[in-house]
């Protein structure tokens, strides 16, 4: 009935995904980022991990998913109350 997104920052590949569920998903969508206290270039846990430019942050990320229509919270705690708002919201029982 509806789709959890977890990126990290790091690389595009959330940025392609907002953009394809923007085009193409009608199911609700909840999304996070993980890694928004990370300090600027420092390698986290993997190299795609490291932060390149803006566009790589948790901030910007999260900033597009938005503009993609997909509900960002800025904790993983908040994932569950998200999508069952979300889930009331669009008449979607539970």
């Amino acid at each position: 009935d509806a789709i959890v997104m977890i990126g990290e920052i790091g690389g595009s590949d959330e940025e392609i995904c907002a953009e394809f569920i923007k085009k193409y998903v009608r199911k609700p969508v909840v999304g996070f980022i993980a890694g928004a206290t990370a300090p600027k270039g420092r390698t986290m846990g993997h190299a795609g991990a490291i932060v390149g430019g803006a566009e790589d942050t948790a901030a910007a990320k999260m900033k597009i998913m938005r503009e993609c229509g997909i509900h960002v919270v800025d904790s993983p705690a908040f994932i569950g109350q998200m999508m069952a708002d979300v889930l009331k919201k669009a008449g979607i029982t539970q």
